[in-house]
C-alpha cells in the first residue's frame, strides 16, 4: 500500500536566537524532506519566536519529523495544526501593470472583490496586498494575470490554532505523552 502525501502545518516554539531557524531546517533537509512554506517571527515573548512550517508528507513521516524537531535543546514546543483547528493565511503582495485609468479602475475592483489593499500607485503599475488562504491568492492571481502581474512575492503560511487551542509547555507535554500512549 502507497502512503498517500498530504500537505500538513507544524508550529514550532523556539528559544529567539541565532542559528535556530538553520539548526530545525538542516534537520529537514537531513532526512530529505522539502519545506513547502516557512515563515517565522517573534511572539509576545521576545525570549521565544514561532515558525510555522509546511511540508508534504504522511502522517508516519510527520510523527518521526515531529519527534526529531522535541529533541533539538532550543526548541521549547511542536505542535502539528489540523484544518479544522487552525487558521492559516498568507500575505500576498502582486505588482500590476496599470498603464490606463480603465486598466486602474479594473484592477482596482478586483482588489476590492477579494478585500485586498491597494497599497502603492503609480503611473504604470498598482501594487495590491492580498491576506489569505492558496485558494483565495490564486483565484486573484488568476485574474490579475491577464493584466500582467510585474513581480509576486508570498510571505509563506502562518497558522495559529482556533479558540482555547494553544502551543504551549503544557501542550507539549500532553502531545508527547499522548502519543507515547497511542504507539503501545
Amino acid at each position: 500500500m502507497k502512503n498517500e502525501y498530504t500537505r500538513h502545518t507544524l508550529s514550532v516554539l523556539v528559544e529567539n536566537s541565532s542559528g535556530v531557524l538553520s539548526q530545525v531546517s538542516r534537520l529537514f533537509s537531513r532526512k530529505g524532506y522539502n519545506i513547502e512554506s516557512l515563515a517565522v517571527g517573534t511572539t509576545d515573548d521576545p525570549n521565544e519566536s514561532r515558525i510555522t512550517i509546511e511540508v508534504m508528507g504522511d502522517s508516519a513521516m510527520m510523527e518521526q519529523l515531529m519527534n526529531q524537531l522535541r529533541k533539538l535543546f532550543p526548541v521549547h514546543s511542536v505542535q502539528e495544526l489540523l484544518p479544522e483547528r487552525s487558521i492559516r493565511r498568507e500575505l500576498v503582495m502582486f505588482k500590476v501593470k496599470a498603464e490606463t485609468s480603465d486598466v486602474r479602475n479594473e484592477v482596482i475592483q478586483i482588489a476590492n472583490i477579494f478585500r485586498s489593499s491597494i497599497i502603492d500607485v503609480s503611473v504604470k503599475s498598482l501594487t495590491l496586498a492580498l491576506i489569505g488562504d492558496e485558494s483565495k491568492a490564486s483565484a486573484m492571481q488568476d485574474l490579475l494575470e491577464s493584466f500582467g502581474i510585474l513581480e509576486l512575492v508570498r510571505t509563506g503560511m502562518v497558522a495559529l490554532e482556533r479558540g482555547a487551542y494553544t502551543i504551549s509547555d503544557e501542550s507539549k507535554e500532553n502531545t508527547e505523552f499522548n502519543l507515547g500512549k497511542s504507539t503501545l
